[in-house]
């Protein structure tokens, strides 16, 4: 029987003994990718003693199959383009432009309502924890870690409790460390490591923010 945590906290919390050595350090930043990343890394922020904040991702998908991502936009508005998604649209640059303008304003919309009026923390310079409940494709951590390469953060530790091996060895070419507290050899899906996999919701992610932002003051 392969390990399972309990919870998205009990995961967080087994996932900062990893990271023990950026405890106590003003240059670290915690980022979780909303929703599920944050209740992991409410945990990791409170145990390294790391402010936290949110970090937030859109896919841009193409419109009728938006399944089909052409690239992501991320905190910041910085824009990830799969290039050869991107050139196989008709009209392309229309099509990018509003759908990327579109998904900038759900960003900001998904920031405000998460930071609750709070201003969005400097990156540049820092070193970043950006954290999730767990990769599968890992393709919304990838644009997370390359739109925070280009806001300029000294070092990327991309850290998860549970991700598949070759997933977790890909993001070593996207991340200055890489950290998967699990790498089961036969996994399907980050939900079968976790006995509680309830969605998180809006409201607990600002709870979670607000509380991590008064420990800080």
């Amino acid at each position: 029987m392969e390990q399972t945590f309990a919870d998205r906290a009990e995961a967080g919390r087994l996932l900062a003994e990893k990271l023990a050595k950026y405890a106590g350090r003003d240059d670290v930043i915690v980022l979780g990718l909303p929703r599920g990343g944050v209740p992991v890394a409410y945990e990791v922020a409170r145990l390294l003693g790391a402010p936290l904040d949110v970090f937030v991702v859109r896919k841009l998908g193409v419109p009728g199959f938006e399944e089909l991502a052409f690239g992501a936009i991320a905190s910041g508005g910085v824009r990830v383009l799969n290039e050869d998604v991107a050139r196989s649209l008709p009209a392309s640059n229309e099509i990018i432009e509003a759908v990327t303008s579109r998904e900038i304003a759900e960003v900001e919309r998904r920031e405000q309502l998460y930071r609750d009026g709070r201003a969005a923390p400097e990156v540049r310079g820092r070193v970043a924890i950006l954290i999730d409940d767990g990769l599968a494709t890992g393709a919304t951590m990838r644009a997370a870690a390359r739109a925070l390469r280009k806001r300029g953060v000294a070092r990327i530790v991309v850290a998860v409790p549970v991700g598949p091996p070759d997933t977790c060895r890909e993001f070593e070419a996207e991340a200055d460390e890489v950290v998967c507290a699990l790498t089961p050899a036969y996994f399907q899906a980050v939900g079968q490591y976790y006995v509680d996999f309830s969605q998180t919701n809006d409201e607990e992610v600002r709870e979670l923010l607000a509380r991590a932002a008064k420990k800080l003051t």
